[in-house]
């Protein structure tokens, strides 16, 4: 699997940050569904694997103190990861209200 991600330019520990922040942000919930267990934490590793190293690339760049150590890029990692879920819940949501049935009156 590490050999895919090198494929794709993506680091591995990032990847796993993010679904970790996925995960955690899944089981902060009252109710389990579907969404929230599988396609959420999907969401948050995609995009920590895609964001993380622009976002701290950039972030060094516009003069921020931060460390030179994997610890920021992991802590990014995991930060986007807990927000892309917090997105896709939201968009989720939006999705299943606007094609479920109207209710009879």
């Amino acid at each position: 699997m590490h050999d895919f991600f090198d494929l794709l330019g993506i680091k591995g520990p990032v990847v796993v940050a993010g679904l970790a922040g996925g995960v955690l942000r899944a089981l902060s919930r009252h109710r389990y569904k579907l969404r929230e267990m599988v396609a959420s934490p999907i969401c948050g590793a995609l995009a920590a694997a895609y964001l993380t190293l622009p976002l701290v690339q950039y972030s060094r760049a516009t003069g921020l103190p931060l460390a030179n150590d994997d610890t920021t890029t992991l802590a990014a990692a995991f930060l986007i990861g807990v927000c892309a879920m917090w997105i896709s819940d939201i968009l989720f949501e939006v999705i299943v209200r606007k094609f479920s049935p109207a209710p009879e009156e």
